[in-house]
């Protein structure tokens, strides 16, 4: 089985940098994967992705040195074994809001006797190697969002669960149950939630994580997140497509004007 780098990364105390896929497409996949990102996620809950598109764009990026992950649409215990079978070295699980909600993540994202992930090697038993079994257990990074107002205030109890690596900050939904409007850098009442964030997970020995852009990459990471992403395709293309169609308005403007 392939090294899970990311967790390497986190062990060894280093901030990783990820992007984020919400199009159905392996081009996509392979222009993000070769830019050097430590992880890419494929999001299954709010992107257009499905099963068959998530397994051609797992193998994709797997092509690459960049570890795949997927966010999953729910606390789904069948879906998050399927997505692992498929070679998802990280499962991503939105709106885990206990310590019981946090302990079924677990337990759908690990072999006996750690969980009760079922052993059906399909895909992964041809790409992962004869060792997958033995060392799955470690290497899968097992991630529930920290999303609510409720899971903020029952952080300790959700990172005190045996085998969660990683929380992962939704800014949107946790600023709008703390009564801001969606954002992915609030102030106020969310402000104190991510600091609360880091300064637990720091305490238990948990990795911070937070769905961020780049231009707030140095903030996260000086607040000790160590999972933060930074990219995602649609909005580059959103922004590269704005850009290029109002620089060539302005040089044809220019052009017919004078």
């Amino acid at each position: 089985m392939r090294e899970n780098t990311v967790k390497a990364k986190w062990r060894a105390g280093e901030v990783t940098l990820g992007g984020w896929l919400a199009i159905p497409s392996t081009f996509t996949a392979e222009i993000m994967a070769y830019r050097g990102f430590d992880w890419i996620c494929l999001d299954m809950q709010h992107g257009l992705i499905d099963y068959a598109d998530a397994v051609r764009m797992i193998q994709t990026i797997n092509a690459t040195d960049t570890v795949p992950i997927v966010r999953v649409p729910d606390n789904d215990f069948g879906f998050i074994n399927r997505m692992l079978d498929a070679g998802a070295m990280g499962i991503i699980v939105p709106l885990v809001n206990s310590a019981e909600e946090a302990r079924r993540v677990v337990d759908a994202c690990r072999y006996y006797p750690a969980g009760s992930r079922s052993m059906g090697p399909t895909r992964i038993s041809v790409s992962a190697g004869a060792d997958y079994g033995a060392r799955a257990n470690d290497e899968i990074a097992c991630i529930p969002m920290v999303e609510t107002k409720e899971a903020v205030e029952n952080l300790d109890e959700i990172l005190g669960v045996e085998g969660v690596d990683a929380v992962y900050i939704g800014p949107a939904d946790l600023s709008i149950t703390l009564g801001l409007p969606p954002g992915l850098d609030n102030g106020g009442a969310f402000e104190e939630a991510r600091q609360a964030v880091a300064r637990a997970c720091k305490a238990h020995g948990v990795v911070a994580g937070i769905h961020a852009d780049a231009t707030l990459a140095a903030k996260h990471a000086s607040a000790g997140f160590q999972m933060i992403t930074v990219s995602i395709d649609f909005r580059g293309l959103i922004r590269a497509a704005s850009d290029d169609i109002a620089l060539a308005r302005e040089q044809v403007r220019s052009v017919v004007s004078g």
